[in-house]
């Protein structure tokens, strides 16, 4: 009987340094693979210096009274994000105007999310008639977009371009988005997420979806190269 309880008791305690063992491991796993690098860091974004306010056909519109919609009232974007950018730029041809606006997050995991155009335009009392994934041709490359085609009251017809960057690497989902984070995770990296929307007040959505791809064409153009990759990913001219 007393065998049998030593024997018991060693097995036991085999069990106990066992179970030890593997939680300790689970805990040096864990913190091992806890991003401890902010991208945000190593490559800091400053929106107001890094967007030009005149560039090839455009400039900013200093008498501009078309706002950009704003995805939450001013406190809940200083709590989401780290910078905001909002212009309205008119073209010195033809007097077309576009709204620009950057959304920054220093730290992308699941406390700091971007807010996306089909969620905050609603809030703001805008129907969406349309929502698709498309690509943008550029002369740096093409870049993986979303198209909107939003509606104020029958009267505010507002066609949207947008796109998310989790890094480096663009992301236009919610799958996508966090794929990025887990790899930039995996290496140890905080990423950081930036959110580009282009939209103009335009009835005829193909044409203005023309002119806004035009638009982010010559930003791309006057951006420097660093930039141009932390906006949209492309590098060097095609």
């Amino acid at each position: 009987m007393t065998a049998m309880t030593g024997t018991s008791a060693r097995g036991l305690t085999r069990r106990a340094i066992l179970a030890a063992l593997i939680m300790a491991l689970g805990a040096l796993i864990a913190w091992l693979l806890t991003p401890t690098l902010r991208l945000a860091d190593e490559e800091p974004i400053k929106l107001e210096s890094m967007i030009p306010t005149a560039f090839g056909d455009w400039a900013v519109d200093r008498n501009a009274s078309a706002g950009v919609v704003n995805p939450q009232q001013t406190q809940l974007i200083n709590r989401l994000y780290s910078q905001t950018l909002s212009r309205t730029y008119v073209n010195t041809q033809t007097g077309t105007r576009v709204m620009l606006s950057i959304a920054y997050g220093e730290d992308q995991r699941d406390s700091m999310q971007l807010h996306y155009p089909e969620v905050c335009y609603p809030a703001q009392g805008f129907q969406i008639r349309s929502n698709r994934k498309d690509l943008l041709t550029t002369q740096f490359g093409v870049l993986p977009i979303r198209r909107l085609e939003t509606v104020l009251g029958a009267q505010r017809y507002e066609p949207v371009t947008y796109w998310t960057m989790i890094g480096s690497k663009t992301a236009l989902g919610g799958v996508e988005k966090k794929i990025a984070e887990m790899r930039y995770g995996m290496k140890g990296i905080i990423v950081d997420g930036l959110l580009f929307r282009v939209s103009s007040i335009d009835r005829d959505s193909a044409d203005a979806f023309v002119v806004q791809g035009g638009f982010i064409d010559q930003l791309f153009k006057a951006v420097p190269a660093d930039v141009r990759l932390r906006l949209s990913g492309l590098g060097l001219p095609a």
